[in-house]
């Protein structure tokens, strides 16, 4: 024979783990009735029951009188010395016994003793997690000393459980040898190395009562029982709980108080979502049946078919014909809604997917309306928009609590498992594990093409990167990408979208891959999820300022107010990282100016793929490819052809080259959304628009080339400067932004002046008509790159992630030397 029992069970006169989570949602206590608790661990094969309420034994005195039951509590006590709680499961006390505990459990250095002396069977609850927020690997180790038993709790994932079993599993007499002496403290109990465990759901809403156990083969009675906990035969089972669990609980301890609160049961036949949420959160929700049952589900229907057709003018109408939708359209959760009650904490992932349905029809409306207000320039009705969103935010607090919840407990545990293996907890040695969250992977311009650099250096040298991504097909490996909800299509480029990412999914993917560390490449929308899943999961965020979108906005815009707007947002986004990673000091120092805070600014080299960008390269790709003769001198442009780039510039300044040296050709490689505008205003000049190039064909493109012009004002860096000069190309950049840091003046190339027309003109033309100054320049070029490879610029990086570390500055001929 053998007994079960669920040994961490709450009901309504439990009131501190209840208020905190009622807390979250605006609720005031809970309303679990103990006979009901009774009824459910019976039906779900509990031989034994009890109740640990807080610090009160009501609720077991209640149900004291029934088959199988004895009175327990979860007692919280306090270190004296800082008043850091402990939650001590006691089992099987008396009324005296009862309050005697209530007088101890001040000081728990006089609790524990006297439970020993009592004979009571007690055991530390849930270790890892700290009730006040003032718990320390201190008080743990006190506790290795203290306690025989341990609770591997049932509202807490494997992960945290199973750290926990390994800790106390592999303790040693030599570790408690050394405890005891580090805090003077006697270790309790025989062999105390050796410790027990006991699991029980620890549920505050009754959706998880008996959904795990404490099993002892062989026992036959409440003393038997608890002997064998003592003696360490006790077996632990039932499944894990998670984030999502959490957040089901939360939902149902909120749907139990309100519907108590305002008497929802007498909607309940009559509304399909009531009806819903019965299914979901409440584990004893009974089905009305008869001909009036079956008449009250067709009028719920019905009203369901009138709402699917209304249109809604408030969030809570929005939200509730939403909801009808997906309960309606949805087989897995229609099938719930039919079906009869009573297994709630087995629905726990229909719930989440429901959950995160609607989250994402309604987060696919809000960003539609944000977005079209902000290109409209409709500033009050994006305030409206935003304010709105707040009650989606309530909506999902649940779920964002239970991620937090989890991703701080984890942390903790696993900080204190390295006390027992010290070497883990070196700098040099901690796991890495980066999700780096990007609006543009696929797309054709520099950012996209570093990121899928990085993601195939990450995997080559066994480094664990993930990038996350929306809206792209792709089966490289370390690129995760989700469905979108929407998007957004951008009016100036017609071939780009912004993706709306799937929050709720993204987040429990985070949770689930445990990553150290987020970087946001971008600060669009999946940015913004970046920058939400690093605060529920309390993880460093780390940003990288690739893309300088205020200048982007008011050359496309010619809108100050939009270009102003812009920086409000780039500046507050960058200040929520930890770190901002910028490319150039020409980036750095703009962004302090308009307001980024300087301490989290940080250096971080580029490179680029010296072998495969050569001047070997040089085959003539042009002649073959395109007719081009050899005696024309290439002037060579690669980059998105649009107006941020400075296009225009280019096209007035190669006419007058034109008319002075015919026999210099433009070359632009690339596309973009003024592409078509540039072909007609030099469609009378000798101009070679190749398109998009990559691979082999763009290495030979620039190597087959003579000189390289760059006229943007808005690049943060460039990578093309770098591209070119490895090929054993001149290069010719402005004075405004990063490409400026990347080449040696009047070495491997030229800056001039953005706004001086006529110096970018003499400049080009001392290089046309010079070719001996080209090729020294060539040679410079090359040998200015043979250090700035890709590779060691990402592991730099990468290292950098650990401590969040300054990166220097790539090695190669120093600049002042190299300009005297």
């Amino acid at each position: 024979m053998s007994l079960k029992a669920d040994l961490h069970v709450h009901s309504m006169h439990s009131k501190r783990p209840s208020e905190w989570l009622l807390r979250k949602i605006g609720c005031a206590e809970s309303y679990t009735h103990p006979l009901a608790l009774y009824r459910l661990a019976r039906d779900r094969g509990m031989g034994l029951v009890t109740i640990t309420d807080h610090n009160s034994i009501s609720g077991a005195l209640e149900i004291a009188h029934l088959p199988g039951v004895f009175v327990s509590e979860e007692i919280t006590a306090y270190f004296p010395e800082d008043r850091c709680k402990f939650h001590v499961l006691a089992w099987n006390v008396s009324e005296k016994q009862h309050e005697e505990i209530s007088r101890l459990r001040e000081n728990l250095f006089e609790l524990v003793p006297y439970l020993h002396t009592e004979g009571i069977v007690h055991a530390l609850a849930h270790p890892f997690y700290a009730v006040n927020e003032r718990l320390t690997h201190e008080h743990l180790d006190r506790a290795l000393l203290l306690f025989k038993n341990f609770e591997l709790n049932g509202s807490r994932d494997d992960y945290q459980n199973e750290l926990l079993r390994q800790i106390l599993s592999n303790l040693t007499p030599k570790d408690i040898e050394f405890l005891a002496d580090k805090y003077d403290l006697a270790p309790v109990g025989y062999a105390p190395w050796v410790k027990n465990f006991t699991r029980g759901s620890d549920d505050h809403s009754s959706v998880r009562v008996a959904a795990v156990y404490t099993e002892v083969e062989g026992a036959s009675s409440v003393e038997s029982f608890l002997q064998g906990i003592q003696q360490g035969k006790a077996k632990v089972g039932g499944p894990a709980s998670n984030p999502r669990a959490m957040a089901q609980t939360i939902y149902s301890v909120a749907y139990q108080f309100y519907k108590q609160k305002f008497q929802l049961e007498r909607y309940v036949s009559k509304d399909l979502l009531l009806r819903f949420a019965e299914h979901a959160l409440i584990p004893f929700a009974g089905e009305e049946r008869g001909l009036l049952g079956r008449l009250r589900h067709v009028i719920a229907q019905r009203r369901c078919s009138h709402l699917l057709k209304s249109t809604p003018a408030s969030m809570k109408d929005i939200i509730q014909k939403e909801a009808a939708e997906i309960i309606t359209e949805d087989p897995s959760i229609h099938e719930m809604v039919e079906a009869a009650g009573g297994q709630a904490w087995r629905n726990e992932r229909i719930w989440f997917h429901f959950v995160n349905r609607i989250s994402e029809k309604i987060l696919g409306r809000f960003a539609d309306s944000t977005l079209r207000n902000l290109s409209g320039a409709n500033l009050f009705d994006v305030l409206q928009t935003v304010g709105s969103a707040a009650s989606l935010y309530a909506m999902l607090s649940p779920c964002f609590v239970g991620y937090t919840f989890f991703s701080k407990d984890r942390r903790f545990c696993e900080e204190y498992r390295k006390r027992f293996a010290p070497d883990a907890g070196a700098c040099r040695n901690a796991k890495l594990k980066v999700a780096h969250f990007t609006d543009t992977f696929y797309d054709v311009n520099g950012v996209a093409k570093t990121l899928q650099m990085e993601a195939q250096t990450a995997l080559k040298n066994g480094k664990q990167l993930t990038m996350i991504t929306c809206g792209c097909e792709t089966s490289m490996p370390g690129v995760v990408n989700f469905e979108p909800i929407g998007a957004f299509d951008l009016p100036e480029y017609p071939d780009m979208k912004l993706y709306y990412p799937p929050l709720l999914k993204m987040l429990d993917y985070c949770y689930e891959q445990g990553f150290t560390h987020i970087r946001s490449a971008t600060p669009g929308p999946i940015g913004l999820a970046a920058l939400a899943i690093a605060r529920i999961l309390k993880l460093p965020l780390y940003g990288t300022y690739h893309t300088a979108l205020p200048q982007y906005a008011d050359l496309l815009t010619d809108d100050a107010g939009v270009a102003d707007l812009m920086w409000k947002y780039t500046v507050w986004y960058y200040n929520q990282m930890d770190v901002v990673y910028v490319p150039s000091e020409a980036t750095a120092d703009e962004l302090v100016r308009k307001g980024v805070a300087k301490e989290k600014i940080r250096f971080y080299a580029r490179g680029i793929d010296v072998k495969r960008f050569h001047p070997s390269k040089r085959n003539g790709f042009f002649k073959s490819r395109y007719g081009l003769t050899e005696d024309e001198v290439k002037l060579l442009y690669v980059g998105r052809v649009s107006k941020e780039k400075n296009m225009p510039l280019l096209a007035e300044i190669y006419r007058s080259l034109a008319a002075l040296r015919p026999h210099v050709r433009l070359v632009v490689v690339g596309e973009g959304p003024y592409l078509e505008d540039m072909k007609e205003s030099l469609k009378d000049l000798p101009v070679t628009f190749t398109g998009f190039l990559s691979g082999e064909d763009l290495a030979q493109a620039y190597a087959s080339s003579d000189l390289f012009v760059f006229p943007s004002t808005t690049d943060t860096f460039g990578n093309v400067v770098l591209e070119a000069q490895a090929s054993g190309l001149p290069v010719i950049v402005t004075d405004e932004g990063g490409p400026r840091e990347n080449l040696v003046p009047g070495k491997t190339g030229f800056i001039v002046p953005s706004k001086e027309k006529e110096v970018l003109l003499d400049t080009l033309l001392s290089l046309v008509d010079d070719p001996p100054l080209r090729d020294k320049m060539r040679l410079h070029a090359r040998e200015y790159m043979e250090n700035r490879s890709f590779e060691t610029a990402f592991l730099q990086l990468w290292d950098s992630y650990r401590c969040a570390a300054p990166i220097t500055r790539p090695e190669g001929p120093p600049r002042e030397a190299a300009l005297k």
